[in-house]
């Protein structure tokens, strides 16, 4: 079974396109200690007990119900994926199969079925309000960790190199002779020549020519790497290293939001928390400023046609990818149904059989069109309402 430690802009696409009768979406906070471990397991029990529940209400017999959730049940057992949690796990599960994430985010326990999944929880993952990525690199290992205002979460990226010599190791026969060339003879502290060992630089000039280029070489298998991951991505990229390894991976760099400043120091002897706090002192204005132009610019533009706190016209322009950002509230629903077809949303007081969170609806569509999100506190919504946009158009 395949564990997944993030969530992408794709995965968040196909999640939600996903239409059928029964598209259940499960949510729950995860312990990552190993003595606390086991109430994962429990909450997960308790959580599928009550989907159960809820599937038989619906009309789903007993037996079907079961077996509708077995996917899900069989990772109780799977001692290895309880070993390693985050501090969140997001089950989507439907007849075509189900999908499983361990994420940066203590979610509350949620348990939703409709004909679309859930997906506004994830949605932190994606606000450009406190969502950010630290590359930590040296010659020895690289690492990725995906963050938020108060959590770091390594991602595992296909096909990344471990370290310097991993690299140049898939580089042509000529360099790889070149490299092993010259790091054989170079002597070991107290000792004689140590044959074909990875080559380590130290300095703050960064070597030679030579050892430039075997860094370019690392540093451009990791950027092609990395675009596995953030290809579609806006949020912020930190590095953590030491200064001058800074100016040559910006060389080979293609992500556009890497941040100018770095964390600097050695990043092998810090741990997850201590390069996202570091990190978060860089980032934190940029996220500030972020926000307070959105204000400023609904402010200045409201009743133009170009910004609107109502949620009928959202909804119609997030569909449409007219929406630049969007605020809006935690914690909080609007329930109604959009039609795509005749571009109709209707809202309602109470939640009524297949209706969806307007807002979730609103903010969804947003993220699939390169739009910002920022979910906050409902006080903190100009406008007056639980929701409020800016438009491109």
């Amino acid at each position: 079974m395949q564990y997944i430690d993030y969530v992408t802009l794709e995965d968040l696409r196909v999640l939600a396109e996903k239409r059928g009768d029964y598209c259940i979406s499960l949510y729950l906070p995860t312990r990552r200690k190993s003595k606390e471990t086991r109430q994962n397991q429990i909450r997960l029990k308790n959580l599928l007990g009550k989907a159960e529940q809820e599937l038989v209400r619906l009309g789903v017999r007993q037996v079907d119900a079961g077996q509708f959730l077995e996917p899900a049940r069989t990772l109780l057992a799977e001692a290895p994926f309880w070993q390693h949690q985050s501090d969140g796990l997001a089950l989507f599960i439907s007849p075509a199969g189900m999908r499983q994430f361990r994420l940066p985010i203590p979610f509350e326990e949620t348990v939703i079925i409709g004909d679309r999944f859930h997906l506004k929880p994830l949605l932190a993952l994606f606000n450009r309000d406190g969502r950010f990525y630290v590359l930590a690199l040296s010659q020895n290992e690289v690492r990725l960790f995906q963050c938020t205002r108060h959590s770091a979460s390594e991602i595992q990226v296909d096909g990344m190199p471990k370290n310097l010599a991993d690299a140049l190791k898939y580089d042509s026969v000529e360099q790889q002779i070149q490299f092993h060339t010259r790091t054989a003879g170079i002597k070991a502290v107290g000792g004689g020549a140590k044959g074909r060992r990875p080559a380590m630089f130290h300095g703050q000039g960064g070597g030679t020519d030579d050892e430039k280029d075997w860094l370019i070489q690392y540093f451009l298998q990791i950027d092609k790497n990395l675009q596995k991951v953030l290809s579609h991505d806006q949020a912020p990229l930190v590095l953590a290293g030491v200064d001058f390894l800074f100016p040559i991976y910006r060389e080979v760099n293609s992500y556009n939001y890497l941040m100018d400043k770095g964390v600097e120091g050695n990043p092998e002897i810090l741990k997850p928390e201590e390069l996202q706090q570091n990190a978060w002192k860089l980032v934190e204005p940029h996220f500030a400023k972020a926000q307070q132009d959105a204000v400023e610019k609904f402010n200045r533009e409201f009743g133009t046609g170009l910004a609107s706190n109502d949620i009928k016209t959202i909804v119609r322009a997030a569909a449409n990818g007219r929406v630049d950002s969007l605020f809006v509230t935690i914690g909080k629903q609007v329930w109604g149904f959009y039609n795509p077809r005749n571009e109709q949303v209707h809202v309602h007081e109470h939640e009524e059989t297949g209706d969806d969170d307007l807002l979730d609806v609103a903010a969804i569509q947003t993220v699939l069109h390169d739009g910002t999100v920022f979910a906050v506190k409902e006080e903190e919504i100009p406008g007056g309402s639980s929701i409020a946009a800016n438009f491109r158009y």
